[in-house]
C-alpha cells in the first residue's frame, strides 16, 4: 500500500462527529485545530443545530463544508425547503441523510419508498442549488430485502435513485456488513459522490477504530476505486485520542504534505 494514496490535502475532508465533544464545547477552536493539521474541508453533522456559529467558525478557520450530514428523508417539503436553503447559505453543496433505520430495509417496497423520498428531496434541494445523498451503515449491506432478488438493500436502493442523487459510501461499515468494499465501490461507480474513509479490524465495536493506515482496511484500493469522490476521514470512536487520529490519518493519506 502506498504511504501517500492521495495527491493533495484538498482531496480530504473530516467528519466533525469524530471530534464531537470538542466541537460542542468550542466549534471555532475545533475548526482552527483541524485547519492547523492541514485539512481544507470539513463535514458537519446535524448542521442546522449549529445556527450562525457554523458559518462564523468556517469563515474564521478558512475551512469549507461542501458536504454535511442532516436527516431529511422523513421531513416534509416545507422542512426540506428551509434545510436546503440554510445549507446553501453556508456553502454546502450536498446534504447527506446519515441514517434511515434498519426496519426500513426489510422489503423491496420499503427500499422503493426510500428511493422515492430521496428523489423527491433532490427536486426540492435543486431549487436551492444543492444536491442530496445517502450514507450507509452496516445494515443496508446485511439486508437482503424480501422481493429484492437477493440483492443488498444499498444496491437495490442505488438502482432506483434519480441520477442527481448520490451515495456516500462508508467503506468501513460496508465491510462490517459483509461486502467487499472495493468491489462494492466499483459496482456503484460514479453514483458514489463521497466516501467515509476509516480504519480498524472491521468489527461493530466503534472503539476498535484507529487512524487511517493503522488498521486492516484496503485504504489504497478504496481510494483508487473512487478517484472522482470526496474522501472524508471519520472515526465513530476510538481507544486513542481522536484528534491525534485525524492528524495521523492526514499524514498517512497525504505523505505529510501541507
Amino acid at each position: 500500500m502506498p504511504t501517500s494514496p492521495l495527491a493533495a490535502p484538498s482531496a480530504l475532508s473530516v467528519q466533525l462527529y469524530t471530534v464531537r465533544e470538542a466541537a460542542a464545547e468550542d466549534l471555532t477552536g475545533t475548526l482552527a485545530r483541524i485547519a492547523d493539521i492541514g485539512y481544507q474541508l470539513v463535514e458537519p453533522y446535524g448542521f442546522t443545530s449549529w445556527g450562525p456559529a457554523l458559518a462564523e467558525a468556517l469563515q474564521a478557520s478558512g475551512l469549507r463544508a461542501p458536504t454535511t450530514h442532516q436527516s431529511f428523508i422523513t421531513a416534509d417539503e416545507g422542512e426540506q425547503e428551509a434545510l436546503f436553503a440554510a445549507a446553501a447559505q453556508v456553502g454546502v453543496t450536498t446534504v447527506i441523510d446519515p441514517h434511515h433505520a434498519a426496519e426500513n430495509w426489510q422489503t423491496a417496497d420499503q427500499v422503493a419508498e426510500t428511493a422515492a423520498r430521496l428523489n423527491a428531496a433532490a427536486a426540492v434541494a435543486a431549487r436551492h442549488g444543492v444536491a442530496v445523498g445517502y450514507h450507509n451503515h452496516a445494515f443496508e449491506l446485511e439486508a437482503r430485502p424480501e422481493g429484492g432478488d437477493g440483492r443488498t438493500g444499498l444496491e437495490l436502493l442505488a438502482d432506483q435513485l434519480a441520477p442527481e442523487v448520490g451515495l456516500q459510501v462508508d467503506a468501513y461499515w460496508a465491510a462490517v456488513g459483509g461486502a467487499d468494499p472495493v468491489e462494492l465501490l466499483r459496482r456503484l461507480g460514479e453514483r458514489v459522490v463521497a466516501v467515509h474513509v476509516k480504519d480498524g479490524p472491521g468489527t461493530k465495536e466503534n472503539k476498535d477504530q484507529v487512524a487511517v493506515g493503522q488498521g486492516s482496511q484496503p485504504i489504497g484500493e478504496i481510494l483508487a476505486a473512487t478517484p472522482h469522490a470526496l474522501h472524508v476521514v471519520e472515526l465513530d470512536d476510538s481507544r486513542s485520542d481522536r484528534f491525534e487520529a485525524i492528524a495521523e490519518s492526514f499524514r498517512f493519506l497525504t505523505g505529510g504534505e501541507r
